[in-house]
Formats: structure tokens, C-alpha cells, sequence
């Protein structure tokens, strides 16, 4: 009876954990992703072989092993519905690594946690009550075995001796047969798919929800764990040469679109460099009103003398805002999955403020009103080249406001550090008010969101409201400083909101969005780029990219690009009909079409719109810069992970 108790427990484990898989998988509502029954087959046997072993436990310890699984794997999955849903995407071991920053998303987590979730811990008062069911059991075995123990103790000591080896056995064939199940049920299905539409998944850079499609929740994270493990602390892996030879080639092509000598090469050579990197800055609002109010007055007015770029995309991956940060300081994709910041930034890269410091004798500082260690960058930023990092010890806290310190001040103290800094500078600003979930005090609130007066929605648009004052605020003080005639202002968004209900952008718009229009929704962030002159006013509705920044601005600095390694696009050379924007998921355009990858991240599965019509098209237009752009993705990745920039750059 002890032993039918214990598979009992087993199996209303198994069912209780494979529940929680498919709760979590209905909240998903990822695109293109059915739990077919080889998904459910896959799902048990992850359970059985995260499982297995708690069957060789003892009966006393065994309810407590079980029972701690059961609470590390609804944590996990609860963990990763959190995450889902503010990232779209997993949580892996490299951000882990960064667990410290999850306490500091406070608010944010709060806001994304849901009340259905409280169905994940529904069976635990069903395992309480099995759990007091089996001590009960193990109550009456024990009174019964007192009539054994009057036989004497010569006998009762061969009994027990003979009763624990039975007992040994009894716990190990049971666990090795689960064992077994559990790597049928599970990898059995995966080869399936990896042989047939699958193919090349687990060699490919793909999309982490890919890799969900194919391995299941737990799955993944064992896949996960294990490439980290192959990555750091297996053997070193190393480029041939065939390939670091393609890879060089590929940036010959690269560097003769970048490298333009027109009338804008040096044209504004030794003047200061202002970025600004806008938390959750979107494009879809600008020039947009709300119960007759502008929702950005001041980005617009800057607009009439500045050149504004309305298809300009961000292309970050779970790094988010230090994807942001890397990619446009160094003109190189971010990595599939966790940041390049806290996974290598021992790696050498060409960076934005290391070659104007080097190159023309920049002084260079980054500005953020949050603590150093978030995204690692104390670590990052001197590596990136800068001269000072002034994080948030360094600004007076008088105006507490969501995360940290509202922007109005946090433009107000950076400007004055700037005024303290020689000339010319390079300045590297990221704000914070706009951050999810944009909770702002009700004094500061100036902007009527009428109808989305409350929601999360409203919200959002308030808190970049109140950051397009604080911009204005940052021009006027420049002008004021005497700053203004002689720097180039660079301000764009870092990334999207993480607020994905359509229905709320199609009443915001006043009309339906296709699929197509939510994608652009969510991957545009406005581009404005004021020159000292207020020279070459105007929109640029040609593709772009965060890469861009670098082999941009350099180009108006006169530095030519060539001895870098750069994957953007130069903004102000004439090739712009050779643009291609890639995105980290894979989606891409050209300008003339625009590709959304499908969750099985096969290339026929995907959507092929034509732009100049807007309509979906056939895919095969799609096909030559589809392969280019995972060639790209590719590419980047193998540079950074492989440090291979160090080499290349040593052979120059």
C-alpha cells in the first residue's frame, strides 16, 4: 500500500505540473504556437525526466522531495509568464545573471502579475492532503510491524536487512523505467521535428519562442542550461578560416556603402555629440492628438529643423535597453538570447566612444540616474570607451519619480556636468520616466488621455508627455549654455512599450491595424537628428536602424568608417536603395517589403508584405533578403561570442 501511495503522488505530480504547462501556454497567446499532442507528449516526458529521481527517494524523505519540485517548477513557470509577458520572451541563464535587477523592476512586476494566476498553486492543497494521506498509511505500517518485531532480534535484523535491498530495488527500476519514458516521450518528438520542419534549429540563431515550439517549457531551459555550460566552460571554440575569410569579405561589401565622400563627410567635424536614448519611446504617437492636446509638442517643433526618420527601428533582443545601448554605440546586433553587457564584456568591440576619444581627442561621458550595476554597466562602460559614467550616486535625488530620478532633473544635472566637461564632447544619455508601468505622480500628469484616462495605455502616454517637456527643457538649456550652435543632438527610442493589446492602438489611431501595422507599431521608435546648422530639415521615410547611429555620426564628424567593423547603415550616404533593417527575431525590410517570421521560424512559414500596397504578398520576394538577413544575424553573433573583432582588428 506504501508503494501504490507513493506512484499515486508520482502521477498527481506529473498531471499537476503538465496542468501548469498548458495554463502557462494558453496565456502565451504566441502567434502560430498550437499544443499539438507531440507538444503534450513532450511536455510529460520533460516532467517524468525533471522528475525521476525523487522515485529513488526514501518514503520519509520522498513527499519532500516531490513536493520541493512541484514548488521550483510552478516558480519557474510562473517566472517565465511574468517575464513573457513584459519581454515576449524567456527567461534564460544569462539573465539570470542579472537576477539582482528583477527586484528592482518593482511596480512593473506587480502590473504583470495576473489574478488567473493563482490557478498554478491550485493543486497544492490536493498534494497537502495526499501528502497527509500517505503519512497516515505510514502510521498504521508502523503499528502493524510491532507484531514482526516480537520474533526476537536475530530474525528481526535479518528481516529489515533483507526488506531494505528489496526496498533499494523496489525505488530503483521504477525510477529508471520513468527515466526512460521520459526521454521517449520527449526527445523522441523533438528529433521528429528537428528532421522535418524543424531542421537546423538547435545551429541557427533562432527566436527563443522557436525553440519553445519544438522543446516545451522545460525543454528549453534544459537546452538553455546546457549551451551556457558548452559556451564557458567547455572547450573554446574557434573560427576556420573559411569562414572568418566570408565574414571579412562580407564587411568589404559593407564598409563601401558606409564610407561616402559627399557633402556631408566632415561636415560637422569637432562639434559635441548629444544621444539621447528614450525609455519606450514609440513612433506611432508622433504628430498624434489626444482630446486636442499634442502628445509630443516639443519632439515636434524640434522636428521643422531637424531631419526625422518615421521608419526608424529598434533592434534589441532580451537585452532590451542595453541591447539598445550596444547596438547603437557599436553598430552590431544584440544576441539572441541575455545581454552582451553581462555575458562578454571582456569581448572587444569597436565602439562609438572609444574612437572619438581615440580618434579625434573627444571627451567622453555616459549619463543614467540608476544604479551602476544595472546591466553591468560599471563593467561595460569603461570598456565601451568612456571617460566618466555618471550613475545615480552622482545626481541629487529632488525629484523622485518611478524608477529613479524624474527626467526633467536628470536633464537639468547631466547638463551641468556636461558645462563642467571639456570640448568637444560625446555624451551618452538614457532617461527613465518612461518606463514601464508608467505610474506617474497624479502632479505631474499635465496631459488629458481622455477615453484611456486610467489605463495602462493612458498612462504610457502621459509619462511621454511629461518626457517630451523634459526634452524641451534639455533644448532650452543647451541654447542657454551656449551649447546648442555647435552639437549634433541625436534622440531616439530604445524600445517598445511591452503594451500589445491592438484593440487599444486602433482606438488610439481611429482605424483597424492589420498585422502588419501592430508589427511596425511595435518595432518603430522615432529618429531626430538636429544639426548644428538646422540644415537637411526634413523626413527620411528610407529604412533605418539603431545600428545606424555609429557609421552615422562618424560620417558627420568626418571619421571615416573604413578600418571598422560596422553592420549599419551610413543615414547620409545615397545607397539607400540597398538598405535592409534586420530585426533580432528575424523580421527585416528593405523598404519594399517587409518579412514577419513565423514562431516555427521557418522561412515559408513566414509573412511577405509588399509596402508600396501593404498587402500580404507571395513569399518568394521575400526569399534572397530573408537569407541575408539571417546571414547578418549570424555573422554578428559569431563575432561577438567568438571575440573574433580582437583578431580582425590585430590583423588590420
Amino acid at each position: 500500500m506504501l508503494r501504490k501511495s507513493r506512484y499515486f503522488a508520482y502521477l498527481l505530480f506529473v498531471m499537476a505540473i503538465f496542468i501548469k504547462l498548458v495554463l502557462f501556454h494558453g496565456q502565451l497567446k504566441a502567434r502560430y504556437i498550437d499544443m499539438s499532442l507531440l507538444d503534450n507528449l513532450i511536455a510529460i516526458g520533460s516532467i517524468m525526466l525533471a522528475s525521476f529521481w525523487t522515485l529513488w527517494l526514501p518514503a520519509r524523505v520522498f513527499k519532500w522531495g516531490l513536493g520541493s519540485l512541484n514548488v521550483l517548477l510552478t516558480a519557474l513557470i510562473f517566472a517565465d509568464l511574468v517575464y513573457y509577458r513584459y519581454f515576449a520572451d524567456f527567461i534564460t541563464v544569462p539573465v539570470l545573471m542579472q537576477a539582482g535587477q528583477v527586484g528592482a523592476l518593482g511596480e512593473s512586476i506587480e502590473e504583470l502579475i495576473h489574478p488567473r494566476d493563482l490557478w498554478l498553486i491550485a493543486d497544492w492543497a490536493l498534494w497537502l492532503a495526499a501528502a497527509l494521506f500517505a503519512q497516515v498509511w505510514r502510521r498504521k505500517l508502523q503499528t502493524s510491524s510491532h507484531t514482526i518485531g516480537n520474533l526476537g532480534p536475530v530474525y528481526r535484523a535479518s528481516t529489515n536487512y533483507k526488506g531494505k535491498g528489496r526496498r533499494g530495488l523496489g525505488r530503483l527500476f521504477p525510477g529508471l523505467a520513468v527515466f526512460i519514458l521520459g526521454f521517449m516521450l520527449s526527445v523522441g518528438p523533438i528529433q521528429f521535428y528537428a528532421r522535418t520542419w524543424a531542421t537546423e534549429l538547435f545551429e541557427n540563431n533562432w527566436w527563443n519562442v522557436s525553440l519553445y515550439n519544438v522543446t516545451g517549457l522545460l525543454g528549453f531551459h534544459y537546452y538553455d542550461a546546457n549551451r551556457y555550460v558548452q559556451e564557458h566552460f567547455g572547450a573554446a571554440m574557434s573560427v576556420e578560416s573559411e569562414e572568418q575569410e566570408a565574414i571579412e569579405s562580407w564587411f568589404r561589401e559593407a564598409k563601401r556603402r558606409q564610407v561616402e565622400p559627399n557633402e556631408t563627410f566632415g561636415a560637422y567635424a569637432g562639434s559635441n555629440v548629444v544621444v539621447i536614448q528614450t525609455e519606450a519611446f514609440m513612433n506611432f504617437m508622433i504628430g498624434q492628438e489626444i482630446a486636442g492636446q499634442e502628445i509630443t509638442p516639443h519632439f515636434n517643433e524640434l522636428m521643422k529643423e531637424s531631419l526625422y526618420f518615421p521608419n526608424y527601428y529598434h533592434q534589441t533582443g532580451q537585452g532590451r535597453t542595453s541591447d539598445a545601448d550596444f547596438s547603437s554605440n557599436s553598430s552590431l546586433h544584440p544576441l539572441p538570447t541575455g545581454s552582451v553587457a553581462v555575458r562578454y564584456p571582456d569581448h572587444h568591440f569597436d565602439m562609438l566612444p572609444q574612437i572619438l576619444k581615440t580618434q579625434a581627442g573627444y571627451a567622453t561621458s555616459a549619463f543614467h540616474a540608476y544604479e551602476g550595476s544595472f546591466w553591468n554597466r560599471n563593467q561595460m562602460y569603461p570598456k565601451m570607451g568612456y571617460d566618466r559614467f555618471y550613475s545615480k550616486k552622482d545626481y541629487v535625488m529632488d525629484e523622485p519619480l518611478g524608477w529613479s530620478l524624474g527626467d526633467k532633473s536628470f536633464f537639468r544635472q547631466s547638463l551641468d556636468f556636461m558645462t563642467q566637461t571639456q570640448e568637444p564632447f560625446y555624451s551618452f544619455m538614457i532617461t527613465l520616466s518612461s518606463h514601464h508601468p508608467y505610474s506617474l505622480p497624479a502632479e505631474t500628469r499635465t496631459l488629458d488621455t481622455g477615453e484611456f484616462e486610467g489605463t495602462i495605455f493612458g498612462n504610457y502616454l502621459q509619462s511621454i508627455h511629461y518626457m517630451d517637456e523634459a526634452l524641451g527643457q534639455l533644448v532650452a538649456g543647451l541654447k542657454q549654455e551656449g551649447l546648442w550652435d555647435h552639437t549634433i543632438l541625436y534622440v531616439y527610442g530604445d524600445h517598445d512599450n511591452s503594451v500589445t493589446v491592438r484593440e487599444d492602438y486602433e482606438r488610439f489611431l481611429g482605424r483597424k491595424l492589420s498585422e502588419l501595422d501592430m508589427h511596425q507599431i511595435m518595432n518603430q521608435v522615432p529618429l531626430l537628428i538636429h544639426l548644428p546648422d538646422s540644415k537637411y530639415a526634413g523626413v527620411y521615410p528610407e529604412p533605418s536602424g539603431q545600428l545606424d547611429m555609429t557609421p552615422s555620426l562618424l560620417h558627420l564628424l568626418g571619421i571615416s568608417a573604413e578600418p571598422y567593423y560596422f553592420m549599419g547603415n551610413n543615414l547620409f550616404s545615397s545607397a539607400t536603395d540597398e538598405r535592409l533593417v534586420v530585426l533580432r527575431t528575424g523580421a527585416f525590410t528593405d523598404g519594399q517589403v517587409y518579412y514577419i517570421p513565423s514562431a516555427s521560424h521557418l522561412f515559408e512559414d513566414g509573412q511577405c508584405y509588399d509596402l508600396s500596397s501593404r498587402e500580404r504578398t507571395d513569399i518568394e520576394p521575400c526569399r534572397v533578403p530573408q537569407e541575408e538577413a539571417m546571414n547578418r544575424l549570424d555573422i554578428s553573433d559569431t563575432l561577438i561570442t567568438n571575440n573574433l573583432l580582437n583578431s580582425m582588428d590585430s590583423n588590420k
